[in-house]
């Protein structure tokens, strides 16, 4: 039996649980035979990651990057520590954030801490660059690794005490340029994260009691993983002039009088960006990656044997510059494992498309072209090839994203009273429902849903008015608002 006749007769790779049965031990295995990362770095909640993951993050870098620096954003990069003197600054902020400070020993007499994040950073220096009208706006953003000392269960990209992220932070000279900033935070959330990385979010208004340490107000986007539990993704957070106050940032207005400007700060955290895109597209043969971020778009699999392998190497070599010349990330897997092998490797690693090349194509002027999210093949002409492969680029992350929402539409339960919350989180939903109030006189309701359901308020949505009807159905007060809740890692 030849390699040409023996495609199919391989050894898969196979994963020991299924995604739907237990999600948990399903990813672990998928990160760690995906290549994802590795958890034998000897220091709880740290994790290496590998290079078919760094490449992930970095197209996804590139992407966020990219949309920021259109928006007026320009890069800069500040230190990893952080003076304990600027924390203090802001009393909100320091007494939000000390817990999960990692704070630097044997130094001297300095104390400092790794950054958890990077608001008393970035504003020290804002007070010296921002004089007047012509320094504003002023919309600057670093790619950044954060620390926080997480105590509870670590995994990895999902929850950890070192992740990597985006951050920006702006200043304006009126809080209506302010609230317009953040509006293009969530917008830049939904282009970006839903339409290039697929992956749908509510933008939820959190609660009183759970907004960012030093902000206004705090609008998060939430997804929710097949576990039924919801991930927080890239918040935004209208800062007012909390921090311009505690640093002194000011401004000369038109009439020269000193003015405190308005701040927001947006964090896109890429590394649990990228554990959503594994949990939600992935299956049981490994990654299902989208085509906008796969670090090889298309791999080329040469089915050959010693008599006609330079014949359909040297194919396989033409199409790969063909493709790479229109800008698409294509490989020749031209090892000696058998065809069957490397399909199951490169389904595992979730390459979107695969081109299998034989004699028999190229005789018929023809290639296969396999889809790995329907597992479909279809026969395509050389012709055009690489406007056909954008084109089934496209499509298939159409498909993802098209399940990808329908999933998370139908992951929404509406809820009447306590019993029908408490079902919905058991069966791994969201549950919506009236509730008294997102003020801090609704703190004692939600504490019952944290208690008793082990479940957290996510709070109201961001993008539409949704109006209460009935009782709270936790204190049966008049209900004030629409909540959301659902378990959290």
């Amino acid at each position: 039996m030849t390699k040409q006749e023996n495609r199919q007769e391989a050894k898969k790779i196979t994963f020991n649980v299924s995604k739907e049965n237990s999600f948990s031990e399903w990813y672990s295995e998928i990160v760690e035979k995906a290549e994802i990362t590795d958890l034998r770095y000897n220091v709880k909640g740290f994790v290496v990651i590998r290079p078919w993951g760094a490449m992930l993050i970095e197209n996804m870098y590139k992407i966020y990057e990219k949309e920021l620096q259109k928006t007026g954003h320009m890069p800069t990069f500040f230190p990893t520590v952080i003076p304990e003197e600027n924390f203090k600054k802001e009393a909100g902020h320091v007494e939000g954030f000390t817990p999960q400070v990692f704070w630097l020993k044997e130094i001297g007499e300095e104390k400092l801490a790794l950054r958890p994040t990077s608001e008393t950073a970035f504003y020290q220096l804002y007070s010296s660059w921002i004089r007047g009208l012509a320094d504003l706006p002023l919309k600057l953003y670093q790619r950044a690794n954060v620390f926080r000392l997480e105590t509870k269960a670590t995994r990895p990209l999902i929850r950890a005490r070192e992740f990597l992220w985006i951050e920006a932070h702006d200043a304006f000279s009126s809080k209506e340029e302010a609230e317009e900033q953040v509006q293009e935070d969530i917008a830049m959330t939904e282009k970006i994260m839903h339409q290039k990385f697929l992956v749908p979010f509510l933008p939820m208004k959190r609660p009183e009691w759970d907004k960012f340490p030093g902000a206004e107000y705090t609008i998060g986007s939430d997804t929710i993983m097949p576990d039924g539990k919801i991930i927080q993704q890239p918040s935004t957070h209208l800062l007012g002039q909390h921090f311009s106050k505690a640093f002194d940032i000011r401004f000369q207005d038109e009439k020269g009088e000193s003015q405190y400007v308005w701040q927001t700060c947006y964090g896109p955290a890429i590394s649990r960006i990228l554990a959503s895109v594994i949990s939600m597209h992935g299956d049981d043969s490994g990654l299902v990656l989208p085509f906008s971020i796969s670090p090889i778009q298309v791999v080329i699999i040469p089915i050959f044997n010693e008599k006609n392998s330079k014949k359909v190497l040297g194919e396989a070599e033409k199409i790969e510059k063909e493709l790479e010349k229109a800008g698409i990330e294509a490989k020749i897997d031209s090892r000696e494992s058998r065809p069957g092998e490397k399909f199951f490797f490169w389904e595992m690693k979730g390459v979107p498309l695969r081109i299998e090349l034989g004699e028999k194509e190229i005789n018929n002027h023809e290639l296969t072209l396999y889809s790995r999210d329907n597992k479909e093949k279809l026969k395509i002409k050389n012709k055009n090839l690489a406007e056909e492969i954008k084109k089934q680029g496209m499509k298939l992350d159409a498909r993802l994203l098209e399940r990808a929402d329908k999933k998370f539409k139908d992951s929404i339960a509406n809820c009447k009273t306590k019993q029908e919350v408490s079902k919905a989180l058991e069966n791994k939903k969201i549950a919506r429902f009236s509730f008294c109030s997102v003020k801090k006189d609704g703190e004692e309701c939600a504490g019952f849903i944290e208690k008793e359901l082990q479940a957290r308020v996510m709070g109201t949505r961001h993008d539409k008015k949704e109006k209460a009807e009935g009782k709270c159905i936790i204190c049966n007060k008049k209900a004030g608002e629409i909540v959301y809740a659902a378990r959290s890692y």
